[in-house]
């Protein structure tokens, strides 16, 4: 499938097209596989499977993420049995006790970026070994709000037991891409290789 270029807005079957200053919506747009501005559950199920994913993963990620950010993207609807998230709103979404990289408009806060290795990454200057990480989110945690607990704790160990190397360690480089959603495409390309490879 390959990188995956947003289209412009044209005729009845327009595409959505992220917002250039928004990198929030530019992370989650790549589990839009039809580029509608829409995330139901079986395409962030897709997501996860295109990245490499297991399905009982991509399952359990694809009814948590959505169920928990669809209300929140869509003010003022009713809520819908199919939890759509709409990417245009996904700011909206923003839950506690993160680390604050995305600002409350979705966009890009190098100085918080930066923060995360400063502050935590003694071991290595620019990777986190699994008890940084933990020691991060235990630093973030604003009281009682579990939600935002959890939230972080599962996005974070995600990406930790998805994209760590051969040492244990989350690279600060690929913290930065998975931030822009240029991880996933990556990803994406280095599964879809690895299957051509497996069938010649």
């Amino acid at each position: 499938m390959g990188s995956r270029k947003s289209k412009s807005k044209e005729g009845p079957n327009e595409k959505f097209v992220p917002n250039e200053n928004n990198v929030l919506q530019k992370h989650v747009f790549f589990f839009d596989r039809n580029e509608d501005g829409v995330v139901y559950p079986w395409e962030t199920f897709k997501g996860f499977r295109a990245i490499g994913c297991g399905i009982a993963l991509s399952t359990v990620a694809a009814l948590f993420i959505n169920m928990g950010l669809s209300h929140k993207t869509r003010p003022g609807k009713f809520p819908s049995p199919l939890f759509p998230i709409e990417i245009k709103n996904i700011h909206k979404s923003k839950h506690g006790s993160d680390s604050g990289v995305y600002d409350s408009q979705g966009r890009f806060v190098a100085e918080k970026f930066e923060e995360i290795f400063t502050k935590h990454s003694h071991s290595h200057p620019n990777a986190l070994t699994s008890d940084e990480l933990m020691a991060m989110l235990k630093a973030n945690r604003q009281p009682k709000d579990y939600g935002g607990w959890v939230a972080s704790w599962t996005e974070w160990k995600i990406l930790y037991v998805l994209c760590k190397d051969k040492d244990g360690l989350l690279k600060k480089e690929t913290v930065k891409a998975v931030y822009d959603g240029s991880l996933f495409v990556r990803m994406q390309q280095e599964t879809e290789s690895a299957k051509k490879k497996t069938v010649a």
